[in-house]
């Protein structure tokens, strides 16, 4: 990853779900019982500042972290690069993870950034960014895709937690694009639940390349279409509209270890 990451491009397609439905008071109870607390929660009340413009000591002191954390989406960005870069050369810290910290996020969470990743066992968010407990709120699926749970606990993540930065993280050699193109070429049906997966990520599909680069292709393409349709969920497009959210696509190569934004 650069090490000064581009600005956000907003974009926007249909809309699906929205969370207009959940009462204030309800918000309060699922809020307690998620976070562990009724009291710690940061920009998170109706009137209080947003976690993109709240000071750093406010989610420093409470993770028990000796790291100044970031509050903003070019801050997370900023802190995301530098930890691949130690990733990549192989100096990582492990942060986070001392008794103290440990002990600390028991009473509460502050993490500056969703990472929404593909679930291959080869990418990691917390290693892959050389970050800790605490750090990173991680959902994965298999090729990024969503669904319902996914893209409620996105929306957790930025409503709840008020977590300023939203990452679609996808990967050289997906295997779940791979079936998914070669499924598209064959006119096969997948097995069990494989098929769904197939079935969303179909219509990122580059029909204009052929062989290892329409995979490669559709890698990048499904990940703008999954930033595209978090852009346009009503609530999150919202935050994004008043500059407390930032939604942004990047990519992490096996073979370099390097994450690269793409969109």
């Amino acid at each position: 990853m650069k090490s000064d990451i581009p600005p956000h491009r907003a974009v926007g397609l249909a809309s699906t779900a929205s969370a207009d439905r959940v009462t204030p008071a309800r918000r309060s109870l699922l809020r307690a019982a998620l976070t562990g607390t009724a009291v710690l929660g940061v920009g998170l009340a109706a009137g209080a500042p947003s976690a993109a413009g709240a000071p750093s000591s406010a989610a420093t002191t409470p993770t028990g972290s000796t790291r100044r954390r970031p509050t903003t989406a070019q801050e997370a960005l900023r802190e995301l690069a530098a930890g691949n870069l130690r990733w990549r050369t192989y100096r990582e810290r492990h942060p986070d993870e001392s008794p103290t910290v440990r002990l600390a996020l028991t009473s509460g969470q502050h993490p500056f950034a969703v990472v929404l990743g593909c679930i291959d066992s080869r990418v990691p968010p917390e290693l892959v960014f050389d970050q800790g407990l605490g750090d990173l709120m991680t959902v994965r699926s298999a090729g990024e895709v969503l669904d319902e749970a996914v893209l409620g606990s996105v929306a957790y993540g930025v409503l709840e937690l008020g977590i300023p930065l939203v990452m679609v993280l996808g990967h050289q050699s997906c295997g779940a694009v791979k079936a998914a193109v070669q499924a598209d070429e064959s006119g096969e049906e997948l097995p069990a639940h494989i098929q769904y997966l197939a079935d969303q990520i179909s219509p990122a599909i580059d029909h204009s390349k052929e062989g290892d680069a329409r995979i490669d292709a559709t890698i990048d393409a499904n990940v703008g279409l999954v930033r595209s349709r978090l852009a346009a969920e009503p609530d999150l497009a919202a935050k994004v509209a008043t500059g407390d959210l930032v939604i942004v696509g990047a990519r992490y190569e096996l073979t370099s270890q390097l994450v690269h934004r793409i969109s």
